[in-house]
């Protein structure tokens, strides 16, 4: 070992009472305080170095304390880019904290690294600060080589199941964060709490239990090959939307910290959804939200990726992803809100975050109040929620580990799902989400967790996606928006846009003309020209247009050979329409 580089001795805990020579110039640190060559050294980590006053002279030693007992004790590589970095512990107030500090943040005068240390407690000496960075950088090559990983949720390599305050599952990883996050992941006050104060009063009532169901699902996706999604419960103000909501929340850690608000960006989605990895994004009341983004962060949060941006080399950076389930809340359905902006609810969007009825319920959200008023039930629920939360979804994730339990996850999932019968793929998507909804809910009853009977949260999940079910239908929901907006066209439109076709004369009040109206009998018939046809249902080809008309039986007559039929036009010339039968329009749930 050249004299110019450190030599390195770490003491471990407990800290030997003495020791015979020091090596310089080099870091020590000491667990407690430790006698060397006759001197008392407080515990701490030491830099014991040598002054050169003159090249003749041998040097004078001189001892630094520079910061609190500091143990790096692993290296640790990231999961998702494989940067190296260190696992530091050290103690503040008799509590052991823990601190991964990446390799590249030692780099320049190691600012950051001492900003991290000290925002978690770690006593440092101001004045020999600029050791502490060195001091981590001696430490070359650990014995330990660790995990890390920035989101929560399953960690792939060791199948542990990771939370910025726990590890389920695995020594082998650890959670990286800067340390400034809101702690949404807290405990408070004790599971059996939970139990008897909030998941019993939930018992008669499929709107909390569904939102219990829907915060336990998140581990249950990736388990079970469910993409993620929401549900939305729909309300006038002050139904109980929001104590759902509250009481989902506390299934992961405090309700005031774990809901969001609609009101953010893109980026803002990204971040808040990444943080909630496999557990669930609540969302509270989505007239805060944008109408012109509303339908873009419904889909970001169901496909659970986040943009590519770029670093200033033109390299792709890593993109933010996760995979829950969410559960929103508004006076208004997605498609409402969105139509705020003139924009049409895509069906996609709609299919992502499915509306649940939360208002209009024997007691507005609530179906069972257990003789009380609906005021009482909301007061003592939600004083509950603040005493007890943040035990329940770990608890299930403790279960989920179990090998009984994750062998036969599949089957039991197959098994719920059996109960959510639907015929189109789209409405089988939807169904997929209130099963394993009922599938976590199921699971937590078995174990113990909810104390609520077998069959509850299937019953709850079954009954709520029913009553969706009756009022979508369960067709194909581009054909639905397609048949709806042609529907609405004709009830606006019918006299302004549209005349008689056996006229003599076309008629001179008609602006912007659509075409015109046939009529036989008791029935009238549109005549839809190309660019109204297309006008009509806007964000969709013609050809998309014209599959829902052909697979609807919605076209009355046509040319052989063609879409459309030829007449010949008021005032002379021909001309080729799509002819419409508006009584095969079914606007409110399709065929």
């Amino acid at each position: 070992m050249s004299e110019s580089q450190p030599h390195l001795t770490v003491v471990g805990e407990p800290a030997a009472p003495e020791r015979i020579g020091i090596a310089r110039p080099g870091f020590e640190v000491y667990a407690g305080p430790t006698t060397v060559d006759g001197r008392v050294f407080r515990a701490g980590v030491w830099y014991h170095g040598i002054k050169q006053t003159s090249p003749d002279e041998p040097g004078q030693p001189f001892d630094l304390w520079v910061c609190g007992p500091l143990h790096v004790t692993a290296e640790t590589v990231d999961s998702d880019d494989g940067s190296i970095g260190r696992l530091l512990k050290f103690q503040h107030r008799g509590r052991e904290r823990e601190c991964v500090i990446p390799m590249e943040a030692l780099a320049g005068k190691g600012e950051d690294v001492l900003k991290t240390l000290m925002r978690q407690g770690l006593v440092i000496e101001y004045h020999h600060r600029k050791h502490v960075p060195a001091y981590i950088a001696s430490h070359h090559t650990p014995q330990v080589v660790l995990d890390t990983i920035t989101r929560p949720g399953w960690h792939e390599r060791s199948g542990a199941f990771v939370l910025p305050n726990r590890i389920i599952g695995s020594d082998r990883v650890r959670f990286h964060s800067s340390g400034r996050e809101a702690r949404i992941f807290d405990t408070l006050g004790t599971l059996e709490g939970w139990q008897s104060e909030i998941a019993e009063p939930c018992l008669g009532n499929p709107v909390l239990i569904l939102s219990v169901c829907c915060a336990l699902a998140g581990p249950l996706l990736k388990k079970v090959g469910v993409n993620g999604g929401g549900v939305h419960l729909v309300g006038d103000s002050s139904s109980g939307k929001s104590l759902a909501q509250d009481i989902a929340a506390t299934v992961w850690g405090p309700a005031d910290r774990f809901k969001v608000s609609w009101d953010m960006s893109g980026g803002g989605v990204e971040i808040e959804a990444s943080s909630r990895n496999d557990t669930v994004m609540i969302n509270d009341e989505m007239s805060r939200a944008s109408p012109k983004q509303i339908q873009g962060h419904a889909y970001a949060i169901a496909n659970g990726t986040g943009k590519g941006t770029m670093t200033r080399e033109r390299e792709g950076r890593p993109k933010n992803y996760w995979r829950l389930l969410a559960l929103s809340s508004g006076e208004r359905s997605l498609a409402d809100h969105a139509s705020m902006a003139g924009n049409t609810a895509h069906a996609g969007a709609e299919l992502r975050m499915v509306d649940i009825n939360a208002g209009t319920r024997k007691h507005r959200a609530f179906d069972d109040v257990h003789g009380t008023s609906g005021e009482a039930f909301h007061r003592t629920l939600t004083g509950a929620a603040g005493r007890h939360y943040g035990h329940v979804g770990p608890a299930l994730v403790e279960k989920l580990l179990e090998d009984e339990i994750a062998d036969g996850l599949t089957w039991r999932f197959g098994e719920i799902r059996k109960a959510f019968n639907v015929s189109s793929s789209q409405a089988g998507r939807v169904a997929d989400r209130f099963a394993v909804m009922a599938l976590a809910g199921e699971l937590a009853s078995d174990c113990g967790i909810l104390p609520w009977p077998a069959g509850t949260s299937t019953d709850a999940c079954r009954l709520l996606f029913a009553e969706w079910l009756a009022t979508i239908g369960d067709g194909n929901a581009e054909d639905r928006q397609i048949l709806s907006a042609l529907s609405d066209f004709i009830a606006l439109h019918g006299d302004s846009r549209f005349s008689s076709i056996h006229a003599q004369f076309a008629d001179p009040n008609v602006r912007h003309r659509a075409g015109y109206f046939e009529i036989e009998g008791d029935k009238r018939f549109y005549l839809f020209n190309r660019a109204a046809l297309t006008e009509a249902a806007e964000g969709y080809s013609r050809a998309r247009i014209l599959r829902t008309l052909g697979q609807h039986d919605v076209l009355a007559k046509m040319d052989e050979g063609r879409k459309q039929k030829k007449y010949r036009l008021p005032g002379g010339g021909m001309g080729r329409f799509f002819v419409i039968d508006p009584e095969r329009l079914d606007p409110e749930g399709g065929s």
